[in-house]
């Protein structure tokens, strides 16, 4: 098992806010903000900030890169990511030398995280064809997987044009830490340690329990694969206040629009407040509620998965930036310390019970 320590992050798709008045952000102060909230990420002691990449109204950040390369140019330790880069409808030497790039500009703290999306627009944006959906993703996985190497690449496939001893620039100074997100196919788990990927578990439903057979699958797989142990991330959307109340009522509405506008496409039930209550709950996927709340629910996720990273993913739907900041600076100064000491007294009574 990955025993390296717990780093908590941040992820965000940079949805669309509303101003204190109800009005809705421009998407140009909606990025402005991404860059500001992971500057205050890095202040109080955050690992990772992760951004994601979508193509719709919902959400600002298209170009995760650009907007990462900005904060990178007012963080210090914070590491800068995606959460997730489509990589079915992008191009692996694009997506790599662009990374490569950014590490170079973050001194080395750029990190990328594959996937496949839950979102499709980017397919008809880009000219790529739905029927070839797992193709275009396995094979760009595996392209990738050389390109990371940062040597000369020979590969072919179906989806791309063949490269022959094509090498690619610039090259990092230690490499390019790269991971693949995953929402909880077998095929999926094992796929990303085939390639040697970190693996980053999306849990949007359900309790993090529930995934404990995906990471024995994928420890699983290095090991009898021959790779060495790589680390396991959780993401999971959440919101912390000063009092569990709090943080329900800052966070519902723009949970409940959110939603309600993707269910509208996809033939959800309408999401309503005792459907909000039971995600929070024990038995949920979401993180919401006090620093005691949430450091109680990530030490849990912890001993269930044994990850070494929990990323947790804020802003859904239109709560206000000055709420955002709010509970970034509580996950940081009050929830990380909380989930280290909760760690540490679960590992002394294992020890002092003989169980370890």
């Amino acid at each position: 098992m990955d025993v390296r320590p717990l780093e908590l992050g941040l992820d965000t798709f940079g949805d669309i806010s509303r101003d204190p008045d109800g009005s809705l952000l421009s998407d140009a102060q909606t990025l402005r903000n991404v860059v500001d909230q992971a500057v205050l990420a890095d202040e109080v002691g955050l690992s990772f900030f992760g951004v994601g990449e979508h193509h719709r109204k919902d959400f600002a950040v298209t170009s995760p890169e650009i907007v990462l390369a900005a904060a990178a140019a007012r963080t210090t330790n914070i590491h800068l990511g995606t959460a997730v880069t489509v990589l079915s409808s992008d191009d692996p030497v694009r997506v790599y030398e662009r990374f490569a790039t950014l590490d170079a500009v973050s001194n080395g703290r750029a990190e990328v995280i594959l996937g496949r999306g839950s979102f499709i627009e980017s397919f008809p944006l880009f000219g790529y064809d739905l029927a070839d959906y797992e193709q275009l993703f396995e094979e760009k996985l595996e392209l990738f997987s050389h390109l990371l190497t940062e040597k000369p690449v020979t590969w072919s496939g179906r989806t791309r044009a063949a490269l022959q001893d094509a090498d690619v620039y610039p090259k990092t100074e230690k490499g390019l830490t790269a991971w693949v997100g995953v929402g909880g196919s077998p095929e999926s788990v094992v796929r990303t340690a085939r390639y040697g990927y970190g693996l980053v578990l999306a849990i949007i439903g359900g309790s993090a329990a529930r995934f404990r057979p995906y990471a024995d699958l994928y420890r699983r797989s290095l090991q009898e694969l021959g790779k060495p142990q790589m680390p396991i991330s959780v993401h999971s959307p959440g919101h912390v206040a000063a009092t569990d109340e709090q943080a329900w009522d800052e966070a519902f509405e723009g949970v409940a629009e959110l939603n309600n506008t993707i269910g509208r496409e996809r033939g959800w039930p309408e999401y309503n407040r005792l459907r909000f209550q039971h995600d929070v709950g024990p038995e949920g996927s979401m993180y919401v509620g006090s620093p005691e709340t949430v450091a109680r629910k990530i030490a849990a996720t912890v001993r269930a998965l044994g990850n070494s990273r929990f990323q947790m993913k804020i802003a859904s739907g239109s709560i206000s930036h000055d709420r955002l900041l709010s509970s970034i600076e509580l996950y940081g100064t009050k929830v990380r310390p909380l989930v280290h000491e909760l760690l540490a007294e679960s590992s002394a009574t294992a020890d002092a019970a003989g169980i370890r």
